[in-house]
């Protein structure tokens, strides 16, 4: 075995010990943990992960842009950059800690989309290319991801009515979706939320028969593929319209049966039961978007019917009303929300 000595440690012209700025000084035996982890779990900007995006929607024609805030503090959402195309997204975008991916949607006047479009969340800038969902006509889905797949849920076909199907895409290449399974029960707007291993998918409305509301709560293994299982019910029947998740905890907050709503409502993710209640947001609505990191649940957006650009949040670990957060640029409805730190990721 080879040896290394050093006697002594000097400045560079060796007239003196060493000259050091800036010491932190600490007492202990544990000594000093060195920052580990992929470089992916941090932001490329220097700053922590945190970031949330909204995108898209409509207000009151369809719009591109895509927003961003910072969870952990409070303040209005600036410009991040544009999607490819403006289209109403209904809270379909998946993320991993360093993608987030927007699938599929509606063009007012033209028909559903299939398009996923991808941002650098880090980053800002308009989207790219991703690839297409496995069904070319699919409208109103729901969402849920983990650091490494994203998941699409549910949907409706025009004029066929509603859908049960499940696809998935691998977030760290491109590429077009593929197929997963089937949820329980063919609906629309089945609102995703997921800790590391486990999706749950909530509500909402089936066409057949026409605007049925359900109740309906089912879960799959994201790193499998197969059909749903029963997971439990719905505090509140219907449409739910903006969701987020810690690793623990999933919420659903507004929607309601009757359109708009202010309830917030919560699973314990790792085990099946029947959703909680929670508390309100800051007004009745729907048609929202949501976001979480590990400890804010985010909602932005929606209509109480007028366009709303309010944002609200809740601290996800606690029961409580929503508290005001800031707003968005452009009031609007319809629009979708990622972040780089909800309860999919690993930590």
């Amino acid at each position: 075995m080879s040896e290394f000595r050093v006697n002594s440690i000097t400045n560079q012209d060796g007239s003196a010990g060493p000259q050091v700025c800036g010491v932190s000084t600490f007492s202990g035996k544990s000594g000093v943990q060195i920052p580990s982890g992929s470089s992916d779990f941090r932001r490329q900007d220097g700053g922590g992960r945190g970031r949330g995006l909204v995108a898209g929607g409509y207000s009151p024609s369809v719009i591109n842009t895509i927003e961003k805030i910072e969870i952990a503090t409070l303040g209005d959402a600036t410009d991040f950059g544009d999607l490819s195309y403006g289209r109403l997204m209904k809270d379909v975008a998946c993320s991993s800690t360093t993608r987030a991916l927007f699938g599929g949607g509606y063009i007012v006047g033209s028909g559903d989309s299939n398009a996923i479009d991808f941002v650098t969340i880090s980053s800002g800038g308009g989207a790219n290319d991703f690839g297409n969902l496995n069904v070319a006509t699919l409208r109103d889905g729901g969402k849920a991801c983990n650091s490494t797949r994203g998941i699409w849920a549910s949907g409706q076909i025009v004029p066929l009515g509603t859908i049960n199907t499940i696809q998935f895409v691998t977030m760290a290449t491109t590429g077009d979706a593929s197929d997963f399974g089937d949820l329980t029960k063919d609906r629309r707007d089945a609102y995703g939320v997921q800790n590391s291993t486990r999706a749950v998918f909530a509500g909402q409305e089936t066409k057949i028969p026409a605007d049925a509301v359900v109740n309906i709560l089912d879960f799959i293994t994201m790193a499998t593929t197969g059909n749903a299982q029963d997971f439990g019910d719905m505090f509140e029947a219907g449409n739910v319209t903006a969701s987020g998740s810690s690793s623990t905890r999933g919420i659903n907050a507004g929607g309601g049966e009757n359109g708009n709503s202010n309830t917030i409502s919560f699973i314990t993710i790792a085990t099946k039961g029947n959703a909680e209640n929670f508390g309100d947001l800051t007004q009745s609505m729907s048609q929202g978007s949501g976001t979480s990191s590990l400890v804010r649940f985010i909602r932005a957006g929606g209509r109480t019917p007028s366009l709303v650009d309010v944002i609200d949040f809740v601290t996800i670990a606690t029961t409580g009303n929503a508290t005001d957060f800031g707003d968005i640029a452009t009031a609007r409805r319809q629009l979708a929300g990622a972040s780089d730190a909800h309860g999919g990721l690993a930590q």
